[in-house]
């Protein structure tokens, strides 16, 4: 196992199970003791968890939001996945919203081809990856920059969306719960999400299995405020009942 497939993989153990030993991640990954706690200073200093006396805790509170360096790697391939299943459902002559986030990055990476389209987008990414395709119109929203997810949100951010009518909307999330709905972090980040989703004909939810359970500190909207969801094969079959159950369109890829 190489070393960067072996600290995912232990990011993954901490999420999933809250808290880890050192023995348990050094038995589950088959690997010494010594190189489980020189990956775990790693992590934590790269803010992917938190190391305790013999272990590690999941970073995964209400209030924590990793920097977009520390998660365009994460769940790639499901994130690629997502990202090419979105591409599928857009038009040549569409106008579209990009949500700032790392899948989304995957979907203006795949925009290219196109011969006619209009983006319109808060991330600072996504306009860098598209800024010489002529091909496509691309318009920033202007805004306050995050320095962690390098997107523009708050008031001058949502002015600059009221003016805008767009056939789809591709929204990234931090939490996905069938309860709690979609939410993030940060208000401004909340409430440009939720602006975007209300000037769009349909807003498209996108999230790896990773979000899915996790709740975030601030509401962005309900499930049902959706048109549809692109989900990787990761997601629990208990949420796929409940998106069911609630009529939600969903697609797995």
């Amino acid at each position: 196992m190489f070393e960067e497939e072996r600290k995912r993989s232990i990011v993954q153990f901490v999420e999933k199970h809250t808290r880890a030993s050192v023995q348990e991640l050094s038995q589950d990954l088959g690997v010494s003791e010594s190189t489980v706690r020189r990956d775990l200073k790693e992590l934590e200093e790269a803010r992917l968890l938190k190391r305790t006396h013999g272990g590690a805790v999941s970073l995964q509170s209400v209030n924590f939001e990793a920097a977009f360096p520390d998660k365009a790697d994460r769940f790639l391939e499901e994130k690629q996945r997502i990202a090419r299943k979105a591409v599928e459902m857009i038009q040549e002559g569409d106008a579209i919203l990009l949500d700032g986030g790392t899948t989304t990055l995957q979907i203006a990476r795949a925009l290219k081809t196109f011969s006619n389209l209009k983006v319109i987008t808060n991330s600072m990414i996504a306009l860098n990856e598209l800024k010489d395709c002529r091909n496509i119109e691309v318009s920033i929203t202007g805004g306050m920059l995050r320095p962690d997810t390098l997107a523009f949100v708050g008031p001058m951010t949502e002015r600059s969306l009221e003016m805008v009518r767009v056939d789809k909307a591709f929204i990234g999330t931090n939490g996905l719960d069938i309860h709690e709905g979609i939410t993030t972090p940060n208000m401004l980040e909340a409430a440009t999400k939720r602006k975007m989703i209300s000037v769009a004909k349909q807003a498209i939810l996108l999230a790896d299995h990773s979000k899915i359970g996790q709740v975030s500190f601030c509401k962005v909207a309900d499930l049902q405020e959706i048109d549809h969801c692109i989900l990787d094969t990761g997601a629990p079959e208990g949420f796929i009942r409940g998106l069911e159950g609630l009529d939600i369109d969903y697609t797995l890829v």
